[in-house]
């Protein structure tokens, strides 16, 4: 579950600060946050993820209330809890797609999982391309690996900033067909921040939050 309340974020140098819309997700549930580029959808997807530390108001997300962990604790709830597709993808560029993975259990204190780190790549196909360094990659190639670590651990929520941004319609149906389908097998909540009509295509029954950068606010 996702819930926010009163949420306020504020910018170093902002000139005022930015109010979102209360909104509750539940558990399991699918939202859409949509608005046009730079209207502040990744700003609210990293405050939602604990990347970004609100100045006001409370984020709850799967049982665990945001506000109220520091920075160390928001990482460690993020590695254990939240599988997070950022738009720009964060590759480790001198380790290989395979590597790569590995940083996921690293991250969270865990042992390394092979078979689920080549089950997903090849769920994604690129299976093939696990030995390969990201700068061998394409752009479509390098946001299906980075999709494949986002959902390598079965997170209970999954957070995805324009995940199909690099994606041709094929590898975008894709894509989407499998972030919904590993979020529904894994009873985890789906969030995806995007202004490409496919997605609302590919996902019609998705709760929707309309951001707006208007006049420093993001009403519902």
């Amino acid at each position: 579950m996702i819930t926010t309340s009163g949420l306020v974020y504020r910018y170093p140098g902002g000139a005022a600060p930015i109010r979102f819309a209360d909104i509750t997700v539940p558990q399991g549930g699918v939202l859409r946050v949509q608005g046009r580029s730079g209207s502040g959808k990744s700003t609210w997807l990293a405050l939602v993820a604990g990347l970004l530390a609100a100045h006001g108001g409370a984020v709850t997300v799967a049982g665990t209330e945001l506000h109220r962990l520091d920075g160390r604790a928001r990482d460690a709830w993020r590695a254990a809890t939240v599988g997070w597709l950022p738009q720009r993808l964060a590759l480790s560029a001198p380790l290989s797609v395979r590597r790569n993975l590995e940083l996921v259990f690293f991250a969270a204190g865990l042992p390394v999982d092979s078979a689920a780190i080549t089950r997903t790549l090849a769920a994604l196909d690129v299976g093939d391309l696990a030995e390969r360094r990201p700068g061998q990659l394409s752009g479509g190639q390098a946001q299906r690996v980075a999709l494949a670590r986002a959902l390598l651990r079965r997170p209970r929520v999954i957070l995805a900033d324009e995940p199909t941004a690099s994606l041709d319609d094929a590898a975008c149906a894709a894509a989407l067909a499998l972030l919904r389908d590993c979020a529904a097998d894994a009873g985890a909540t789906l969030v995806v921040a995007t202004h490409d009509r496919r997605v609302a295509e590919a996902l019609p029954q998705a709760a929707v939050l309309e951001i707006s950068s208007e006049i420093g606010q993001y009403p519902a």
